[in-house]
Formats: C-alpha cells, structure tokens, sequence
C-alpha cells in the first residue's frame, strides 16, 4: 500500500467502516460486559474505583463525627475498628492502585498510538477480579463482618481466631485476590509498554506517563507478591494452626511486619509515581514547550522505586532494631527525598521556562504539589528515628500519611479528570465547578490534616474510637472533624460536575493544545484508537513533526484498515521500536469474566471454610483457563504476513523472545520468583532470629535423600523441556513428543519426592515454625511441579492436534520459560531444606 493509495476518499471510507464494524462493542448492556476493548475496560474500571473511592470516604466521614467530642458514641468500638479497617484497605488496595491501573489501560494505547495494548482479554480478567473482590471485601460491613485489625492486620491478634473473627478472613483472602487482578494489570502494561510501541519510538522517545507507568508496574511486581506470601503464611495459621507468627512455638509476629511492609512502603510510591506522571503530561501542554530534563526525570522516578524498596523498616523502628539497621533505614529513608525532589523541580523549571496557561488541571497539579510536599517535611521527620519513637502511632503520622496521599495521589488524580475528560468523552468539565472544588478540597485537607500533626504531637494516639475530655484535645479534633466535611462538599462538586456532562456540548479536537499522541483520538467514539499507527520522531509529534495529525487521519502511516476482520495492532522491539510482526488481539469474549468467577469461588469459599466447594471451583478455575489459552491464544493465522503499508510486510505469528505472550510469561514468573522468595526469607528470618531454629533435641529434619531425589527429578524435567524445545524447532516433533511425555511423568514424580521428605520423617507442621516452614516450602514447589505437568501436557495435546508446528511454537517456548523459573525454585527449596541448616 502506497501514499497514493491513501488519496483514495472512497478507499478511507471503506477503511474507516471496516474498521468500525471489528472494534464496535457488542450492543445492549449485559452483552458489553463480553467486550475485551481495553477502552471498554478502562472506563469500567476507572467508574468502579470511583466508587470504591466514595464509599471509603463515607466511611471516613462517620470515623471523623464519632471523633468531633470527647467520649462520643456515635458508633461502638467494634463498628469504628472495622470502619478504619475498611477505610484504609479500600482506599490503598480498592482505590489507589486500580485508579491507576484503570488510568493506564485507557491513556497508555492512544498514547503509544497502538489499536490496544497486547492482552485485552486480560485486562478484563483483571477487572472483574477487583470487581468481585472488592465487593466481597466491602459488602463485609454490612454484615457486621469486616476485617477490625486494621489495614496491616498485625499478628498475633488477628491470627488468633479467638480474638479475631471472621473479617480477618475476609480481608486476606479477598485482597489476596484482588492482589491477583493488580499484577495481571502489571504484566498487561509492562509488555504494553515493551512491545506496543508505534514505530520509531525508541525508549528515550516514549512519553513519559509510559516510563511511569512502566517504573511502577515492574515495583508491582516485586512489591506485592511479598505480601502474597505473608498472606499464605497468615492463612495457614489462621486455617491449619501452623505458628509462623505464635512466638510460643518458634514462630515471630516481626516476619509478618516486614512482608507486610516490604509491600506497604513500595506501595506508597506505586500509587505516587502515576499521579506524577498526570503531571508529566500536563505540565508541557500548558507550559506550551517540552519538558525540560527528560533523562533526569527518568532517571529520578527509577531512583525512587529503588530507593522506595529499602525503607520498609522505618515503620519499624519501634520495634526494638539494633542500631545499625536503624542507621541505615533512617538513611535510606532520607535519601528518597533526592530523586523525589528532583522530580517536582523538572516540573517548576518548565512552567518557570515556559509561557503558562493557566487552567483548571494545571489548579489541580499546583495545589497538589503544596500539599505533597508539607507531607514530604514530615516524611523526613519521621525517617529519623528518635523522633519517629516519639511520634509513632499518633496522630502526627496519620497526618503524614494523608498529606501524601492527598497531594500525591487524590488531588493528581483529579487534575487528571479535568484534563483527560475530553480525551474519553469529547466533553469539557465545568472550569467554574472544577475551580470551587479545588478550593474546597484544598482548604478542607489543609484544615482536616494539619491540626493533626498538632494533635498527635499532644499524645493523640492513633487508632482510638474516643479520647477523655481532659486531654483538651476536643478543638483540634473538631477543626479536623470540620475539614473532612469540606473535602467532603468538593468531591461532591466534582460528581455533579461528571453528572451534568453528558449535556455539555461536544469539545474541540485536543482542546488543550497538547502534543502528545493520545489527543490524536477524536470527540466522536473510535473504539479502534488511531485511524493509523504513524512513525514518530519526536516526543511531541503533534507539536514537532509537519502535518502530523493529518497524515495520521489520512490513513499515510502504518495498519490503516482491518482487511481480514479482525483486531490487530503492530508490535514492535523493546529497544528502538522497530516493526517486528501485526498481532491479533482477543474479541469479546465470556472467558475472563467466567474465570475470574470461578477463581473468586476458591477464594471466598475457603473463607467460609467450604474446602470442598472450593476445590470444585479450582477445577473449574483451571478448566476455564485451559479453554481460554487453546481457543484464544497462539492462533496459526491463514497466511504468513501482511501488508502494513509503505511497502512493508510482517509475519502474522512470532514467537520467542520477540512476541508479547513469552514476554508476558517471563514477567509473570518474576513476579511467582518474588512471592517465592518471600518464604525463602521467612525461613532465614527464622534461622537468624532464633538460636533454636532448628529446634534442639527434635529431629524434624526432612533428611537428604528424599529432598536431592526431588531436587534431580525437578532438573532432569527442566532439561527435558528445554532439549524439548530445540528438538521441535529443528524439526523433531516425534522425539520432542517423546521428551515433553517424560517431561510430565519427571515433574509428577517430583510432586511425590518434594512432599515424601517432610511426610516420611514425621514433621508436624503445628508443632514449631520450623517444620511448617519446611512443609511451606516444599508444598510451593510441589505445585509448581505439578503446574508444569499441566502446562506440558497441554503443549502436548497442542502437538497431537496439529495446532504446535517447529513454525508456529509459541507453547513450547513459553512454557520452557516456565521450566526455567521451576528449576530455579526446586534449586533454591531443596538445598535449603536439605543441607541448610543442619539439624543440632
């Protein structure tokens, strides 16, 4: 296809219409719910963390009336635990990172101009995970169920089950799922990020929201699944009694603390980083110039998430740390101040350097930055540990908290809303509703928050349902009473704003006069995104490249029509974004909806203690993914290549390191490996922390032979996966038949070995930490072994169906990237429960 062939206006027009007909949701309201469109699913999610948003506040309005005078009651003890329980988990775990999540799905593809990003169907599987869990979670108040241990749910009073009833439960094993749906997204938005790219978009060209974005998705990663594996170690207790956190049989409460904050630091910066990225594109449009000191901000929100990785022990200091840990905390907690300042003067220098037109979101980001940075003050106050001792668990804290939050997270957001509203639907927000809301949000955070600190610096305790008259603390709490309601009134300005808009007439095209590739999209509904994925040379191609958006509407770029009838976008390589293949993506489809149903009956009929059901629901959970991978994945397209334009042709099927899906295994794996290493670390902490680990005089060990037998069956499996792969690609697919079949009857055996240690030398996992931990460890990569049966069995049944050829092998390939990952888990298992530590 040439430039000529796009002067055609009755060639566009066919174009434009077959496109239309393959990216036009399904009609009528329930058969919506099928579609897979990643803009579908972004507003989905960004409606329903919304509203998790509201509800969370009511719930914090309530909280701050019982608190206006001293000795009220307004509400029980019990009803104000577990509305500061719920309050918190919904706004970090059901606000925060799905918001953002639900930003990106729905920024991130118009702003790298691809069709969607790799995995849609995902991204739905995704959202209906959060959906289900958040209401399960949620819904719990209603019943006089919810979690009352707090949003961090510290042991041993919330394992205990005689202290703590059934919302501990509920608030693990519903944010263990919803915990599933936020890496789904992490994995959907790395190799959106990665692989997605319009051509010629090298890394120092991508807009920076994507480097955010990219940053804080791969944090998601080593972040959360630390707290998957306290959540497995939490249940265990809670469920089976086996005492990880019970110091009268070996176990530690401390261990459950920093898996906990390992993931609770980082999460801080997972929620910040995005909402500094609303401002890295704002801030340009209205500065009317580029971002000055592109590499250094990159550099800065890289710096941050490293950094933000080494400071979970802060909220521990009180905890009795030996000095020397407390020194290098403290440290590290003050160094993150570096890159993080770094990043909001890049912000001033522009709007300094530029000519500002001032607006409502750029209102929003100004006010924001006032606020975030009184709470980065007394951030670094309480990274010295002196004063952290005697501020910590005040209300000083609490005011930290929400000052980050706000500044960081909220009132970004909300910027967001007023610039990227046109974007999603081609109206303009009320700058008149918008401005009165900031100054109510503003002034109300400020008059919420800041007694606080004065407050807490009195001897408020967090955490209390009343306080005595004569504290003479009842002004201050009334003043913070009275600024909750404030900000109450402008999040109420803003949801009358978002209910008059769809009366609002349609707005101009890129109103804002941005350049960046999102604002290519048009008032009218194009669910396909770009008319066509252009070549980009420039970080601003709407500002720098000549005639840009009407080359783009013309159809003179790349993939400008859907001749085959399906959904497709181009993936191009991680480094310098050259076009590598066309993808097809997923159409809508019942699978992921189904899926997330069935993996959210493992998980809330566990919490009622139906094992039974529960297991019935995991077969059905992985009956479900089965059909979804043979029907919707590696699909032998009905030709080779195809024409993009220009001339060019790419193949229609890649596999390897060069395709979405391995990228989308590997990443998944790193994200197993971390939860992984997780109870790895609770072994060792065990070990360092307690001379009588293992304990003297009680031969638990699970001896050597049964863990080195498991430990060669899980290499000999990995090798005869991987000498699999390279069979099949030079063309034995018999004898690679022979080596896969092998494969599953070696990861089988190893189910046997890995569990015959333990079991055999008579280790009760309810006795001490020590052969719970064992038992933990073992158990962990006996089911990987057994996932690795199932994953090679079905590239086996791929084979014998003729669907897997030495062409098109994508199964093979990803599933030995699997294999890799096992083998690292059965190495690091069995030599640690093996040889280390030896048995006194």
């Amino acid at each position: 296809m040439s430039l000529h062939d796009q002067d055609d206006p009755a060639l566009r027009a066919a174009q434009e219409k077959r496109l239309r007909a393959v990216w036009e949701p399904p009609k009528g309201l329930f058969l919506r719910w099928t579609d897979t469109n990643n803009n579908q699913i972004g507003v989905w999610y960004v409606l329903t963390a919304f509203g998790f948003m509201l509800f969370a506040g009511v719930l914090a309005l309530i909280m701050r009336t019982q608190l206006a005078v001293p000795e009220n009651d307004l509400v029980t003890p019990g009803t104000f635990n577990q509305l500061f329980t719920l309050h918190g988990s919904v706004m970090m775990f059901l606000f925060a990172v799905p918001m953002f999540e639900a930003v990106s799905i729905i920024l991130l593809p118009q702003l790298l101009g691809a069709r969607d990003l790799p995995f849609p169907r995902l991204s739905a599987f995704g959202y209906w995970s959060f959906l289900l869990g958040g209401l399960f979670v949620s819904g719990s108040i209603f019943f006089d169920a919810a979690p009352d241990g707090g949003w961090f749910m510290y042991p041993p009073l919330t394992t205990r089950t005689d202290l703590s009833g059934l919302g501990a439960d509920i608030w693990m094993l519903g944010l263990s799922f919803i915990e599933v749906s936020s890496v789904a997204a992490a994995v959907e938005l790395i190799v959106g990020v990665l692989k997605c790219r319009p051509p010629g978009m090298r890394l120092n060209l991508m807009p920076l929201y994507a480097w955010y974005i990219l940053v804080v998705a791969v944090m998601i990663l080593f972040a959360f699944p630390p707290l998957i594996a306290g959540d497995i170690l939490f249940e265990m207790e809670r469920l089976l009694d086996w005492p990880f956190f019970d110091a009268s049989r070996g176990g530690d409460p401390l261990l459950w603390q920093h898996l906990f904050w390992i993931f609770g630091h980082p999460e801080v910066y997972i929620v910040f980083l995005p909402s500094i990225a609303l401002f890295a594109m704002l801030v340009p449009t209205f500065a009317r110039r580029h971002l000055l000191g592109y590499p250094w901000i990159v550099l800065a929100a890289v710096g941050t998430a490293f950094l933000s990785f080494g400071l979970w022990v802060h909220h521990m200091f009180t905890t009795g740390l030996p000095k020397i840990s407390l020194a290098f905390f403290s440290a590290a907690s003050e160094a993150v101040a570096i890159p993080t300042a770094v990043q909001i003067f890049v912000f001033i220098i522009t709007l300094w350097a530029g000519r500002v037109v001032w607006s409502t979101p750029l209102l929003y980001a100004t006010g924001s930055l006032a606020i975030f940075v009184i709470g980065g003050l007394t951030g670094v106050m309480v990274a010295v540990a002196p004063f952290d001792w005697q501020a910590h668990d005040t209300y000083f804290v609490v005011a930290h908290l929400h000052y980050v939050l706000i500044g960081g997270t909220l009132m970004p957001l909300f910027a967001g809303l007023y610039y990227y509203w046109p974007l999603v639907t081609g109206k303009k927000l009320s700058d008149r509703l918008g401005r009165t809301a900031f100054w109510l949000l503003f002034v109300g955070a400020n008059l919420c928050f800041f007694p606080m600190h004065l407050s807490g610096l009195e001897g408020m305790p967090r955490r209390v349902f009343t306080y005595p008259e004569e504290l003479g603390l009842g002004g201050l709490n009334l003043a913070s009473t009275i600024g909750s309601f404030i900000i109450a009134s402008g999040v109420a300005v803003i949801v009358l704003d978002l209910c008059r808009s769809p009366w609002r007439p349609k707005a101009a095209r890129n109103p804002w006069q941005a350049g960046t590739l999102e604002w290519l999209a048009k008032p009218e509904d194009e669910n396909w995104g770009v008319r066509s994925i252009p070549l980009i040379e420039s970080r601003y191609p709407i500002w720098d490249q000549e005639d840009f958006v009407r080359k783009v509407d013309e159809g003179r770029f790349f993939l400008p029509d859907a001749e085959e009838g399906r959904r497709e976008t181009i993936v191009t390589s991680v480094l310098d974004a050259r076009p590598v293949a066309v993808i097809r993506l997923g159409s809508p489809s019942w699978l992921p909806m189904l899926t997330a149903l069935a993996l959210g009956g493992v998980f809330i009929l566990t919490t009622y203690h139906f094992y039974w059901l529960a297991l019935v629901s995991s077969f059905a959970t992985l009956g479900l993914v089965l059909t979804w991978l043979w029907v919707g994945t590696a699909e032998t397209p009905e030709k080779p290549c195809k024409p993009i334009g220009h001339g060019l042709e790419l193949p229609l099927y890649i596999s390897g390191s060069a395709a979405p899906g391995w990228w989308a295994m590997f990443i998944t794996m790193m994200a197993d490996a971390t939860a992984f290493s997780g109870l790895v670390f609770g072994y060792y902490f065990f070990w360092t922390r307690h001379e009588d680990f293992p304990p003297e005089g009680m031969d638990f060990a699970p001896g050597l032979f049964w863990p080195m037998a498991a430990l060669a069956l899980g290499m000999a499996t990995w090798v005869a996966t991987v000498a699999a792969r390279e069979v099949h690609a030079r063309g034995g697919v018999n004898i690679a038949r022979a080596l896969v079949a092998g494969a599953i009857v070696l990861a089988l055996a190893g189910i046997f070995a890995g569990l015959a240690g333990p079991w055999l030398s008579g280790m009760d996992p309810a006795a001490h930490s020590y052969p719970a931990i064992v038992w933990v460890l073992a158990l962990w990569t006996s089911i990987h072994s057994g996932i690795a049966a199932i994953m090679l069995a079905y590239v086996l049944a791929r084979s014998l169906a003729g669907r897997m050829t030495p062409r098109h092998d994508a199964e093979i390939r990803n599933v030995t990237v699997y294999a890799h990952f096992f083998a690292l888990t059965a190495v690091v298992t069995y030599l640690t429960i093996g040889l280390f530590p030896e048995v006194a």
